[in-house]
């Protein structure tokens, strides 16, 4: 019991300095120093570091990075689109598509939503060269589909040679 005790307490311990501030500094003598205490008075450069996150978790995978680069997605809105174009985005935020949207406000703006889709209506979903005028979250899944991006929280299944 007291083996126990004494693991938990310093997994709590751990997880403690995991999630501590984290400082950088130069010190008079002109080197960097890292720390989870703050710097002295002295201290020049001083900058207060996140180390929380993993880089490897923050990068995009190779399906959304290829999507991305290979079909772009475009959002047109308007204003005075509220829900209809609440939902677009919603559609896209739940899938982390990275995306442009463009307020269809000034003439040039609507010029250019009028050559990409024929009108004026909003939203239109541009993903590549697939322009999706029907107002749905399947339409736009689809069209998402089609592109590649990914699907919210689906990791794709290793190849049959990696499984055991």
């Amino acid at each position: 019991m007291r083996l126990r005790s004494l693991s938990v307490l310093a997994f709590a311990v751990i997880a403690l300095a995991a999630h501590a501030q984290q400082y950088r500094w130069v010190d008079e003598k002109g080197r960097v120093q890292y720390s989870d205490t703050p710097p002295p008075p002295s201290a020049r450069q001083v900058e207060k570091k996140d180390f929380r996150g993993n880089a490897v978790g923050a990068q995009p995978s190779y399906a959304l990075s290829r999507a991305v680069r290979e079909s772009p997605v475009t959002l047109y809105t308007h204003p005075i689109c509220k829900d209809e174009c609440q939902l677009a985005r919603d559609v896209l935020n739940k899938r982390g598509v990275p995306f442009t949207e463009v307020v269809a406000t000034d003439p040039e703006k609507i010029e250019q939503l009028k050559q990409v889709s024929g009108g004026t209506g909003v939203p239109i979903l541009v993903v590549g060269g697939q322009v999706e005028k029907t107002i749905s979250a399947d339409a736009y899944n689809r069209a998402l589909d089609i592109a590649g991006y990914p699907r919210a929280g689906v990791a794709p299944a290793a190849p049959a040679s990696e499984t055991r």
